[in-house]
Formats: structure tokens, sequence, C-alpha cells
């Protein structure tokens, strides 16, 4: 017998969300991780909220929104908001039901900076890291480092002299502006609208661009990230904030840190050293006598650590993805930094999810 399409707007609905979602859905373990890290957090969100005042949104739906927009590369906060009003999955991973109502984006930005400034995204991740379940995956001995560029949101114009000279851009939201004549450099130029972008070029042959660079310490056992820093665009910032990650692991017993080629530098390796690490630094042949000499290359365990190197560039590729995320998030050092740590953890409960599912 043929159906008919007759609409019926009902007054009530006895459908919940939670029966909308699959069981098997790979989000159903992600969230299980996700509630146990914020509610460890519970104590330090108390401290960010005065007692009395009008609530705010609540500091682990507004976490738990901004995953999802890693998750899904949703490009802005206004299509996230978007998306909650009518997308049931994500209604059902945030927490609210079909009758909540969905907040003003502005709202949800303005709630978002007090997670920002509490450096939560560093905690999150810990929080995350910290569970039973979780510890019993990751290595204490191998890790792997590297870093990438993160292009700043600023345009070049604004890319001006710091004395104020300069021929100024042409009238109109995105005027013309003429860089003959001009060799900016980091010492006499500054963004107007991102002073802490730095003008960088990745490699010989490759454009310089404003950006940031974002660095990665990688356990080697399930390539889970398990720290995270952004620094200024320098020519040394990689091995500095290499050599800031292994200082800040726990313990003091011997690791083996595997990095690329920029990594090969005889002072760098003798830092590494000195923290009682292992270098598995790639040998840089090029031009120059290496670092790296047969007391590491002889062992097993330095060409595994070339092949999980590798597993890196798929955190980058995330950062790369979210570069509507990153707009969101406007600019400056904390800012990009947050986003990067917040993707990095995405990352991580992704893999996760497989991981953990796969045991349970």
């Amino acid at each position: 017998m043929r159906g008919w399409d007759a609409r019926s707007d009902v007054l009530f609905s006895y459908v919940n969300c939670e029966e909308r979602v699959p069981k098997d859905h790979p989000l159903r373990v992600i969230l299980r991780i996700v509630d146990a890290a914020l509610a460890a957090l519970s104590p330090r969100f108390e401290g960010l909220y005065a007692k009395f005042g009008r609530p705010s949104i609540p500091p682990e739906r507004l976490l738990r929104a901004l995953l999802l927009q890693a998750f899904y590369s949703v490009r802005s906060e206004r299509q996230l908001i978007e998306q909650l009003e009518y997308n049931l999955l994500f209604r059902w991973f945030v927490g609210l039901s079909l009758d909540d109502e969905i907040w003003d984006v502005t709202v949800f930005t303005k709630n978002r900076e007090r997670l920002i400034e509490g450096d939560i995204a560093t905690q999150f991740m810990a929080a995350v890291l910290d569970q039973e379940a979780v510890k019993a995956l990751l290595s204490d001995d191998h890790f792997s480092v590297d870093g990438t560029l993160i292009e700043a949101w600023a345009s070049m114009k604004s890319f001006r002299p710091k004395d104020g000279s300069g021929e100024p851009p042409a009238p109109g939201r995105n005027g013309e502006r003429n860089f003959r004549g001009e060799k900016p450099s980091n010492r006499t130029h500054a963004s107007t609208t991102d002073p802490d972008a730095r003008l960088y070029r990745k490699g010989p042959g490759q454009p310089a661009k404003l950006a940031y660079l974002g660095h990665v310490l990688m356990e080697n056992r399930h390539a889970l990230v398990v720290d995270t820093r952004l620094s200024l665009a320098t020519g040394t910032a990689e091995r500095e904030a290499a050599l800031e990650m292994v200082a800040d692991r726990p313990g003091n017993h011997r690791i083996t840190l595997a990095a690329d080629k920029a990594y090969d530098v005889a002072e760098f390796v003798a830092d590494l050293r000195e923290f009682n690490v292992t270098p598995h630094v790639a040998q840089n042949t090029t031009n120059r006598r290496s670092a790296i000499d047969g007391r590491t290359t002889r062992h097993p365990g330095y060409a595994v650590s070339g092949r999980m190197r590798k597993r890196i560039e798929e955190v980058f590729g995330w950062s790369r993805a979210a570069a509507g995320f990153r707009k969101t998030h406007h600019r400056g050092l904390a800012r990009v930094g947050w986003m990067f740590t917040l993707t990095a953890t995405a990352y991580n409960l992704v893999r996760l999810g497989k991981l953990v599912g796969a045991v349970a």
C-alpha cells in the first residue's frame, strides 16, 4: 500500500538525540574520553568564572562544540552555530537536547576567549593523556619531534615599516600597495594587524610568508601527541622548542628522539646528549658533515625512529586543514597557539577513538 506524503507537525516528541545516534558511532568512544577529561578540569573551570552573575555557556559544552569544529572542518564559528541548530549528532555530542536554544555566535566567541586566557587547551590535552586507558598506550622511551609553518591570518599589505614610513595602501577595503623599492625584514617591519607574526621562508625557493612555527612532540608507540608549542618564526625555533619539550618530559631516564635533517646540528645534538637523550636525527650530509655518527646509526631502533617521523605529518595535515578554524580564533601568538594545541588534541581523540574502541 502506498504511503501518503502528509505533513504532520506534532506537538510533542518522545525521541531524544541519544536514540538517533548509532550505537557503534565512533564519536561515542571519543565522547567518553572527552567527558572524563572535562570532569577532571571542573575545578579549573571554577576558578575562571565568578561566583555570581549571569550564567555563561557551560565551558564543557563550549569545548565539545570546538572539537566538532576541528573534527568536521567547519570553517567558521558562525557555521558551527548554524549546524547546532539542526544537526542532531552535533547536539548530542555537545550535550544539548532538541528543545535547547542555541547560543548567539558573538556570545559563543566571547565565552571562548575566557578559555584562551585560562590556557585550557594545554590542560585539556594533559587531562586526556592522563587517563588510565590512555596512559597504557603511551611510550615513555621513544619520541619524535618536528615543526611546521603555520601561516598567520594577516595580509602582506599589513607588513609595514615600524617607523611609520612607506607608502600607505590605496583607499578601499582591500586597497593595492606598492612594495617596489622596499626591503622588508623582521628587524625593520611588522604587521599592523598581527604584530606577533614574522616573515619567514620555509626553505630555498619558497615564498616568504607572515607565519608562526608549530612544534609537536609525539610518542612512537601509537603516534599520539604528548606536547605542543607555538613560537615566533625564527631559524632556530624548531631546535629550541624541541629542547624545551624534552626538558619538560617527566623522569630522567634515557629516551630516544627522532627528528628530520633540519635538526642535524652539532650544538643541538650535544644538548640532547646532556639531557640524557639519544638523538635519532636523520643525517644531513649535504655540503657538511653530519653530527650523527655510527654510534647511533648502527642500532636497529634508529631505522624504526626514521619511519615514525612521518606520522607527525598527519598532525600537521590537521593544522593546515584548520585554516578556517584559525581564522575564527583571530590573531596573536596566544590565540593561534591555543588553536594549534586544541587541533592536536582533536587528532589525539580521533586516534584514541580507534585504539580504545578496538580494545573495548
